[in-house]
Order: C-alpha cells, then sequence, then structure tokens
C-alpha cells in the first residue's frame, strides 16, 4: 500500500522571495570574507577579471539548473537532474560530490563560526551552532527561511558598512583597480576557481525544489535574481578592498574585509566585521545543511545511502532522519578535526556537481542557440576545477574516485545471486 502524501512528500511554503534569500544565504556567507585573499595572491591585479570569469561560469550554471529545476521540482538538483537526463550513474557522482564535499564545507563554516564567535573554544562552539540550526531546520523550511532573512540582512548591512568606509576614505585610490602585474592566464583561472566557490549557494534554491510553489515559475527567476544580487555585492567589495590594499596587500591579508578597514582609518570597524564574518558563517552553515540534508534524502530514496533516511516528517514535513545524520555526522568531524584548511576538494567536487548540471541540460533541447549556455557552462567548469591548485585536483579527484568504487561495489553486490 502507497504510504500517505504527507509522510512521502515535502510541504510547498517556499515563495519567490523565500527562494531568493535561502540563495542569497547560501551565496553570502563566509567565502566572501576570506576568499579575497587566496584569489588576489593567485591573479594579482587580474582579481576583478578573475570574478567576472567566475561569474559568467556560475550564470550559465544557475541557467542550466534552472531550466532543469522547472521539469524536474523535487529534492536533490544535480543528482535528479543526472539521473533522470544521463542515467543513475552520472546523478550518484553529482550527488555523491555534493554530499561529501559540501559536508566538510559545513564542518569548515561551523568551526569559523568558533573562531570568531570563541576561538578559545571553536570546537565546541562549533558543535553548538551545528545543533542549534539543525534544530531550526527540524521545525520547517519556513522557519530556516526566516532565520535566512535576518542573517542575509546582517550580513549585508556589514558588507555596505565595509565598502562605505573604504570608498570614502582617503586611502582608496582607483589607479590600484588598474591591470597590471597579474598572475597571468592561469592565475586569473585559478582565481575564478576560487572565487566560484563564493557563488555556489544557488545551487541551494534547486536542491529545495520540492518545497517551493509553483517551482516550474519561482525557480528559474529565483536562481537569477539571487546570482545577480551576489554579482554586484561581491564586486563593490572586490572594488573597494582592493582599491584600499592593493593587489599586494589584499594577496597577503588573512581577514582582508578587516585589514581593508583598519587601512582605511577605521580600527573601530573590526570587531563589526568580525561578528558580520560569524554571522554569514552561521549563514552558509543554515544553508548547507538544508541542501546536504535534502541531496541525502533524494539518493535514500534510490536507494544509494540507507533508505531510512529517507523518512519525512509527518508534521513538519522535511526530512528530519536525513537532517539528524547530516548534523550529527558534521557535528563529529566539528569536534574532532580542523578541516578549515583541508576542504579544497569542496570547490573541485562542487564544479564536478554542475559539469554534471550542464551536460545534463544539454539534453533538454536539440536546438544548437539553446545549448551554447550549458556547453559554456560545461567547458567552464572543467577549465576552472583544474586550474585549482594541484593538491585541490587531487584531493578532490580521489574523493570522486572513492564513491565510484563505492558504486560500483554496491551494483556488484545488488546483482549477486
Amino acid at each position: 500500500m502507497t504510504p500517505p502524501a504527507s509522510t512521502t512528500g515535502l510541504r510547498r511554503t517556499l515563495g519567490l522571495g523565500d527562494a531568493v534569500v535561502i540563495g542569497l544565504g547560501s551565496m553570502i556567507g563566509a567565502g566572501i570574507f576570506a576568499a579575497l585573499g587566496p584569489a588576489a595572491r593567485a591573479a594579482g591585479s587580474g582579481l576583478l577579471v578573475g570574478l567576472g570569469v567566475a561569474a559568467v561560469v556560475a550564470y550559465c550554471n544557475a541557467m542550466s539548473s534552472a531550466r532543469l529545476a522547472a521539469r524536474y521540482p523535487a529534492s536533490g538538483g544535480t543528482y535528479v537532474y543526472g539521473r533522470e537526463r544521463l542515467g543513475v550513474f552520472w546523478g550518484y557522482l553529482a550527488g555523491w560530490a555534493f554530499v561529501v564535499g559540501k559536508t566538510a564545507s559545513c564542518a569548515a563554516m561551523a568551526l569559523t563560526v568558533g573562531t570568531y564567535v570563541w576561538p578559545e573554544q571553536a570546537h565546541a562552539v562549533a558543535v553548538a551552532a551545528v545543533v542549534a540550526l539543525t534544530a531550526v531546520n527540524y521545525g520547517g523550511i519556513q522557519k530556516s527561511a526566516w532565520l535566512t532573512r535576518a542573517i542575509v540582512a546582517v550580513v549585508l548591512a556589514v558588507l555596505a558598512s565595509v565598502v562605505v568606509v573604504c570608498l570614502g576614505s582617503g586611502a582608496a585610490d582607483a589607479e590600484r583597480l588598474a591591470i597590471g602585474d597579474s598572475g597571468g592566464a592561469g592565475g586569473v583561472l585559478q582565481a575564478a576557481g576560487l572565487l566560484f566557490f563564493a557563488f555556489a549557494g544557488y545551487a541551494r534554491i534547486a536542491t529545495l525544489g520540492e518545497e517551493v510553489r509553483d517551482p516550474a515559475r519561482t525557480i528559474p527567476r529565483a536562481i537569477p535574481l539571487a546570482l545577480g544580487v551576489a554579482l554586484a555585492v561581491y564586486t563593490c567589495v572586490a572594488v573597494a578592498t582592493l582599491s584600499v590594499l592593493g593587489p599586494g596587500g589584499l594577496g597577503s591579508a588573512s581577514a582582508p574585509l578587516a585589514d581593508a578597514v583598519r587601512a582605511a582609518g577605521a580600527p573601530g570597524m573590526v570587531p563589526v566585521v568580525r561578528v558580520g564574518a560569524a554571522v554569514a558563517a552561521l549563514g552558509s552553515l543554515l544553508a548547507l545543511i538544508l541542501g546536504v540534508s535534502r541531496t541525502t534524502l533524494a539518493m535514500a530514496r534510490d536507494g544509494h545511502l540507507p533508505r531510512p533516511l529517507a523518512g519525512v516528517h509527518p508534521r513538519f514535513q522535511v526530512p528530519h532522519r536525513a537532517e539528524s545524520a547530516v548534523g550529527a555526522v558534521v557535528a563529529v568531524v566539528a569536534a574532532t578535526v580542523d578541516v578549515r584548511g583541508a576542504i579544497g576538494f569542496s570547490s573541485f567536487g562542487v564544479l564536478a556537481y554542475y559539469a554534471v548540471a550542464n551536460a545534463s541540460a544539454w539534453t533538454l533541447d536539440a536546438a544548437p542557440v539553446r545549448r551554447v549556455v550549458p556547453a559554456l557552462g560545461l567547458a567552464g567548469c572543467v577549465v576552472l576545477a583544474f586550474a585549482l591548485p594541484w593538491v585541490s585536483v587531487v584531493v578532490g579527484a580521489a574523493v570522486l574516485a572513492v564513491g565510484v568504487a563505492a558504486y560500483g561495489v554496491r551494483r556488484w553486490v545488488t546483482a549477486a545471486p
């Protein structure tokens, strides 16, 4: 007998504004407070070019994801698209890359919160943050959307203050924005790969497809809107910090935004930036737990992960078992391991994830003009993935290989008489 819909499906409560806010909460997170330094080291004065390249690839991925989400409005995002358009293996590979990579990112964001809030007890604070946000998610997607809206408002206010302080100071110099001694094409591409991580949050809108009202209309509008706002914010922040610190100073900064306001003559803003970074990390963690748990739900439904994880709470209509499992794993990792310096493979995994999304979108329409965007997105993902630092490429490829091996073992076991 088929179970009642209330125990297998999720409740559609998110409107356009909610979807855009969740996307922004995922993108405008802790990454913008830290990613500018490594990107500037790689690209030098070509930082803004790298940001533009990352934005173009992200736009192509967003358009491909939006078209696919409108066709397949179910939880799981590219895991579902790859499965339906390319075959079970490709969907599984995308889901594996997403779940493993983003679980590590969850732990890293939790530790970032701990480091900013109480450095001496960073692990304890990280675990508390994971438990609290998992509880919020457990209570329903609307509660998560409300909290995300508050977080986005705080972070945008902090970033706007940074931009105003930097550009309004006498330390700002427009000549520092000129492209001179850049890192060359390789450096620009590596910077784009690093900065792409900061754009990747719009996937959260697609992974929540089963909880969006009128998904065929809402998702294709929400994804480009969220991406456009994030690009505008990132560009303003990059221009402001670069004009004050210059490529060399920005590249050597351990806390670029804090160093920028200090150089702009506003040391009193440094604690505000630290609070903004902690709140941004909370927003990223909240959205990451949402996305990973929904992809876990989809994979559990198909048996690629334990089937009990596919349970949906009869009252709150959320994947409570998947959320609890993800929260537990992240809490354990955050309590025992410092993974902030070891998640370079996450960018590689995200790019692999979107490569599958673009390949899936390629199959939607045979018209050449409709295939330009997914083709450009697919090529961009491959180029940026292999332009990352070699350690990230090796570790990322190894993680994907483990997933392929696990898939092969499972197929062999289920096929055995």
